[in-house]
């Protein structure tokens, strides 16, 4: 004896039914999600950030001391040795480098009422030490130059460019990070390597006219 498995209640054949998304599992992943952004919310400035937040801040200091560096070179590059050059170089970095973090992490811990960890101060610190690091290569360069006859002016000038290629060269990187290719891609280095330029520009015009 045959059963009846004719359409349901609704008209629609069991074996026909339409698919419907999961909602219970939109559900469950909906509240994952609001769960990891309260976690982020209360975790606080104690906790490191995520990887791809410290490579955003890594290259925005080593563009800071891109910059700076090739401001002091071609600022005073005709003005002092080869080695007292570097030093003014390396020395203004430490402190930039020293004063920003001091601002930045008695700024964030002063609204919560409690002191900075030192697992902290060593990750900022290491987070920004690209303002520094950024300083190596123009350095080597101006090195190189100078140990190859190079005149001060020379030597410095040599820096200072190695020191916009570099700044082209973080503008690449962040255009890769954004996924971006071909025109844009190029037109955003393009816009990096034009921006350092301008800003040193800006540094040296109140460097050498204002002071």
């Amino acid at each position: 004896m045959s059963q009846d498995t004719g359409p349901g209640p609704s008209g629609e054949d069991p074996g026909q039914r339409p698919h419907r998304p999961d909602a219970r599992a939109g559900q469950d992943a909906q509240a994952g999600e609001d769960a990891q952004a309260g976690q982020d919310a209360q975790a606080g400035p104690d906790v490191p950030a995520r990887p791809d937040v410290r490579a955003g801040r890594r290259r925005a200091a080593g563009i800071y001391g891109a910059i700076i560096t090739a401001s002091i070179m071609t600022s005073a590059g005709g003005k002092f040795s080869t080695l007292d050059l570097a030093l003014s170089v390396l020395i203004t970095l430490v402190v930039y480098w020293l004063a920003e973090q001091y601002a930045e992490i008695l700024g964030e811990h002063s609204a919560g009422g409690q002191l900075p960890t030192w697992r902290y101060i060593r990750a900022a610190l290491g987070t920004s030490w690209p303002i520094v690091s950024a300083s190596f290569a123009p350095l080597l360069v101006l090195g190189i130059a100078s140990l190859a006859g190079a005149s001060r002016s020379a030597a410095a000038l040599a820096g200072a460019l190695a020191a916009v290629l570099l700044l082209t060269f973080h503008g690449w990187t962040a255009g890769r990070s954004a996924r971006l290719a071909g025109w844009r891609l190029a037109a955003v280095t393009c816009l990096a390597a034009a921006l350092g330029l301008a800003m040193v520009a800006l540094k040296d015009l109140v460097i050498l006219h204002l002071h």
